[in-house]
């Protein structure tokens, strides 16, 4: 059994405003070598959970630990940090700016040069090495800045909405580097709203709604969660007759196929071979939710469970 301690640990880890909690009694690990998500709607707590990471905010209950030590100034120096609000002095000019971003991280001028150098090689902007910051599109100016978050070399990266405003050309590079990275044994974890770029590229995610965490686990086996009894059928006959099928318990068209959901008790194999005389049947595939609709349905369910709360403390 592996020792390893997770790269991140946050453990019951409470965070208050006055009367208003941020983040609410929250637990996960972020396993080192992996992309992890912390996921969530604007407002849910996810940019307080990684302050608190980042030792910007102290905890008021629970613990965290960076690499198996206390999240404290000298840990968070393990973590690259790209916050969602990007901040660079449009007058520097692009090298000499990720050199000084070099040696604000503890690099002396000289390695912070040579990192610098080969980082706008590697990202195309060599030829920009000597214009202002200002000269650079929206897109260069943030791979100038995610130069600026790894050229330290840390073992952690934390990533804030870091692909906001990108063009699709832009986001495809920077997703390449961080695949990269991970397939290098560094950790990632990537902040964010949108559901999409989370399934492409996270291995294990945490949903944050109301301060509260919602949900955990690896990608795939929350998708198979929440695909539940639900089969792709593909084929030929008529949709009345898998609708006749006993332990059906809905039936819809999609396109050219029936998404066919049965009874849980039901086994699949049973009902397959049970359709397969009731159609002429190429293809049964179980359905596959997005993380999108397993976000819908979460992030929906628990504000109905909050708004039902509060409606019953009015009532009461």
């Amino acid at each position: 059994m592996s020792t390893t301690p997770p790269a991140i640990a946050v453990e019951s880890v409470t965070k208050r405003y006055g009367d208003f909690t941020a983040v609410d009694s929250i637990s996960f690990n972020v396993p080192p070598g992996t992309i992890f998500g912390v996921l969530g709607p604007n407002g849910a707590g996810k940019t307080t959970t990684i302050r608190m990471i980042m030792n910007i905010t102290i905890p008021d209950e629970g613990k965290i630990t960076i690499l198996g030590r206390p999240s404290t100034d000298a840990a968070a120096r393990a973590i690259g940090y790209l916050p969602e609000e990007r901040g660079l002095y449009r007058k520097m000019k692009v090298l000499e700016h990720i050199v000084f971003l070099g040696e604000i991280r503890g690099l002396d001028r000289a390695k912070a040069k040579q990192r610098g150098a080969e980082w706008l090689e590697r990202v195309n902007l060599t030829q920009w090495a000597d214009k202002k910051v200002e000269e650079l599109s929206k897109g260069m100016q943030q791979k100038v800045q995610f130069i600026g978050t790894v050229i330290h070399e840390p073992e952690i990266l934390i990533l804030d909405e870091p692909f906001s405003g990108l063009d699709p050309v832009n986001a495809r590079a920077l997703k390449d580097l961080f695949l990269e990275m991970r397939d290098q044994g560094r950790t990632l974890v990537l902040c964010t709203h949108v559901m999409e770029q989370a399934e492409k590229l996270c291995d294990e995610i945490a949903l944050i709604n109301l301060s509260k965490l919602v949900l955990q686990g690896t990608v795939g086996d929350i998708k198979r969660q929440f695909s539940g009894n639900r089969l792709i059928l593909r084929g030929t006959g008529e949709d009345s007759a898998i609708r006749a099928l006993p332990g059906v318990l809905s039936v819809a068209r999609k396109d050219s196929a029936l998404e066919v959901e049965i009874d849980p008790t039901l086994a699949r194999g049973d009902f397959i071979r049970e359709a397969a005389r009731a159609w002429s049947l190429d293809s049964a595939m179980p359905h596959e939710v997005s993380l999108d609709e397993i976000f819908v349905n979460v992030v929906g369910r628990s504000v109905g469970d909050v708004e039902a709360a509060t409606g019953k403390e009015k009532a009461e």
